[in-house]
């Protein structure tokens, strides 16, 4: 991750050279400005532009070329980010090659190096434990979030309204019940409030209230978007929620129109029409409410940056979600959008302790198994996975089903868990 590309620096360096060349003189809200369109902070344009007056267009090219991959990245977030552990460890690694493991010193600038151009070091981790009634009470109540039934919901409510059709919500009769698009692949099966969504509520009613941005990620299938309905179910009723998915590849017209989409907005005659476009946008967006958009991690730079300056426009009241695997890293790449998230949450794995009275709420299939039999295919195959789990749900369930009194136990889960193949 370097400030910006060789492109982006030219033409900020090449077009301040010209407002100085002229009648005028550069000022602070011309830098301020180019800061803001090459995404980068105002300092590095001041340092660009002196470099620039002294005959170097172009950056200089560091001295120290090492990088930590993904993996070696990885192991300084298990180490709580210490990096005196990891040069331990890449020294340990690379005793057969000698030379190839930097010196701790480099190591430090490397890593503070990354760190100041954006890359999130993920070191706090959220809490396993379950959230305190009282104080989901007080949370709730101080952020004018309603409650649904006493204690700390165990199973989500019941739609109050039937689903319109295309929605993704459940209908009596469909092959497999769904929560905002997400398939549970078994019937009966019921969206289970654990401590992980408990969280959730928490960190997006905030963000809700606060109308900032929150970027919520973490492994693939381990229950983000299930949390984040479950979030967005509990919000009041006046709170209007439009939900949209980024694209595969998607460019800025597909991305406007999307947008226009979920907002409830003329797409079709507004999309290829730019101004227009933003202006319906930015008024629609200066009534409180939030845009759920999902598979964030799919949008490039170029799309955050357009979501930064709707978000930029003055009377803005809506608030912004962003969910994806991966999403943080994307976002990071985008220092300008990043330094306006107000809240980063992380959807953990499955509570290990608390893991079969979990699978007996989800579903009934589960009543009476042994909690060492369900640690086994965890440990064995789901690994913690919410979608993993619903899957040798849905297997477990169909087993059952061959015969009277048949036992959920391990020669059973056994046969359910062969039914993923090798990529559960």
């Amino acid at each position: 991750m370097g400030e910006a590309g060789g492109l982006a620096r030219g033409v900020v360096v090449r077009r301040l050279l010209a407002v100085d060349q002229g009648p005028g003189s550069v000022s602070s809200l011309h830098v301020r400005v180019m800061a803001e369109a090459a995404g980068v902070t105002v300092r590095t344009v001041w340092r660009w532009l002196s470099e620039a007056r002294e005959g170097r267009l172009e950056p200089v090219p560091r001295q120290d070329g090492f990088m930590l991959d993904d993996e070696q990245w990885s192991t300084l977030t298990e180490v709580g980010g210490n990096v005196a552990a990891l040069h331990r460890r890449l020294t340990a690694e690379g005793s057969s090659s000698p030379g190839s493991v930097p010196s701790l010193g480099t190591l430090h600038r490397v890593v503070r190096r990354d760190l100041q151009s954006g890359r999130v070091l993920e070191v706090a981790r959220p809490s396993r434990k379950r959230v305190e009634a009282g104080r989901y009470d007080r949370v709730l109540a101080e952020l004018k979030l309603e409650r649904a039934g006493e204690g700390l919901p165990v199973v989500d409510a019941e739609l109050a309204t039937p689903p319109e059709p295309g929605t993704g919500e459940d209908r009596e009769g469909s092959a497999g019940p769904s929560r905002g698009g997400v398939r549970l692949f078994v019937p009966g099966a019921r969206v289970v409030s654990t401590a992980q969504v408990a969280a959730m509520v928490e960190a997006v009613g905030h963000t809700v209230a606060a109308r900032g941005m929150v970027c919520v990620f973490g492994d693939p299938g381990v229950g983000k978007t299930v949390a984040v309905q479950q979030a967005l179910h509990l919000l009041p009723d006046r709170v209007p929620v439009w939900r949209a998915v980024a694209a595969v590849k998607s460019g800025l017209p597909q991305m406007r129109a999307s947008l226009l989409e979920a907002l409830g907005l003329a797409a079709g005659s507004l999309s290829r029409r730019a101004q227009p476009a933003d202006r319906a946008l930015g008024e629609a967006l200066r009534r409180p409410g939030v845009l759920f958009l999902d598979d964030a991690q799919r949008l490039s730079p170029p799309l955050l940056d357009y979501l930064r300056l709707l978000w930029d426009e003055p009377g803005t009241a809506a608030a912004l979600l962003l969910c994806g695997a991966g999403v943080e890293r994307v976002i990071a790449r985008a220092p300008a959008l990043r330094s306006r998230v107000l809240t980063w949450h992380q959807v953990p794995g499955l509570d290990q302790e608390r893991l079969a009275e979990t699978l007996a709420m989800f579903h009934d299939v589960w009543e009476g198994a042994d909690p060492a039999d369900v640690g086994w295919a965890d440990a064995t195959v789901a690994r913690g996975n919410f979608r993993t789990w619903a899957k040798i749900t849905s297997h477990v369930y169909a087993l059952t089903k061959r015969g009277q009194d048949i036992q959920v136990d391990r020669a059973l889960m056994e046969q359910a868990c062969a039914r993923l193949g090798p990529y559960p």
